[in-house]
């Protein structure tokens, strides 16, 4: 069986989810590219009650397993609207604040408008402000510059911004003809990329996996509640999210990372055995790795009291949370780790 990933396909859906607004809990527009692609592949889907997408494909065993991705991202909410007409924020996931200093946004209000802004801290320019280099950079000193003429919380409101109102951090991806693909929210788009490519390759082969698939695209996995319900029938789940680059850590850029443990513990013995396995024998670029301060789609289905086996994969990614890269190449490796694993 010829296992080859549609890298164009790839390519070109990741950037399209990429470039699509999906700060957790707001993830229709988003989503809906997942659907026209489910549909064009002729499978069948399902949206749960608070807004997970789950894409069957029937196996050669009644047995399921899941796999699961994420298509929410990091972003902020409106916090409140200052006297001058700037926006305060507060965080939708985990990041750092200079991570986003200097960024362009949208603001996407609940009347669907949307204008943009640029983040900043309250002492934007050296050129007046003393303290501007040392100033800590926390939720209290940023703040959001709209494009709009607007002096004061009357005008801003006027434009219908409000309270609670979501905000989404440009992607600025590009693909380079290296095959570095550098974008915030690769993180897990990604992976859904990879998952999306995977289903193609099922369907214009027509191959029937082992095992009855689930594949699960999650909503709100950047706090920590993504794939907290997952189908009953799900007995392994693998989640698909990026592979962490750092100290003490071996994955590359061009990696598929299998992490052994995270914060919330050891993944299954026995599934993540059996990926290694697969990797080394399908001479597969991979490492295996130990996250610390990170959780998955899996730590939230084991945590919402799920009775599965769970293990976790994904490509490597460079600066995590902040301006990430990966390759094509460790988008290829995932792929390929995973269809072996499927029809085994």
């Amino acid at each position: 069986m010829d296992i080859n990933m549609n890298r164009d396909y790839v390519v070109d859906i990741t950037k399209k989810l990429l470039m699509t607004p999906s700060p957790s809990g707001f993830c229709q527009e988003v989503l809906d590219h997942v659907i026209h692609e489910a549909d064009s592949l002729g499978y069948q889907w399902e949206s749960t009650p608070k807004g997970n997408l789950i894409v069957s494909v029937p196996g050669k065993q009644s047995d399921v397993l899941g796999l699961s991705g994420h298509v929410d991202t990091l972003g902020a909410m409106v916090r409140s609207i200052t006297s001058d007409g700037t926006l305060k924020l507060t965080s939708v996931g985990g990041f750092m604040m200079h991570a986003i200093e200097g960024e362009y946004c949208q603001i996407h209000t609940r009347d669907s408008r949307t204008y943009t802004g640029t983040i900043l801290t309250n002492q934007p320019s050296i050129h007046v402000y003393k303290g501007a280099k040392s100033q800590d950079r926390d939720e209290k000193a940023m703040e959001v510059r709209i494009d709009e003429k607007v002096s004061s919380q009357e005008d801003v409101k006027a434009l219908g911004i409000n309270v609670g109102d979501y905000i989404s951090f440009d992607a600025r991806t590009q693909v380079v003809p290296s095959g570095f693909i550098k974008s915030r929210h690769l993180d897990d788009k990604a992976s859904v990329g990879v998952l999306l490519g995977l289903l193609k390759w099922l369907s214009d082969n027509s191959i029937t996996p082992e095992k009855t698939l689930k594949i699960i695209i999650t909503t709100y996995e950047e706090v920590g509640h993504g794939a907290a319900y997952i189908p009953e029938d799900i007995r392994e789940l693998i989640a698909v999210d990026m592979g962490a680059m750092g100290d003490d850590l071996s994955c590359t850029e061009y990696d598929v990372s299998i992490c052994a443990k995270d914060s919330s513990g050891p993944y299954d013995y026995e599934m993540t055995t059996q990926l290694i396995n697969i990797a080394k024998n399908q001479n597969l670029n991979h490492a295996v790795d130990i996250y610390p301060f990170y959780g998955s789609d899996g730590s939230a289905a084991l945590k919402g009291g799920n009775n599965i086996r769970c293990a976790l994969v994904g490509p490597g990614v460079h600066a995590s949370h902040s301006m990430e890269r990966t390759h094509i190449d460790a988008l290829d490796n995932t792929f390929q780790l995973l269809a072996h694993y499927i029809t085994q």
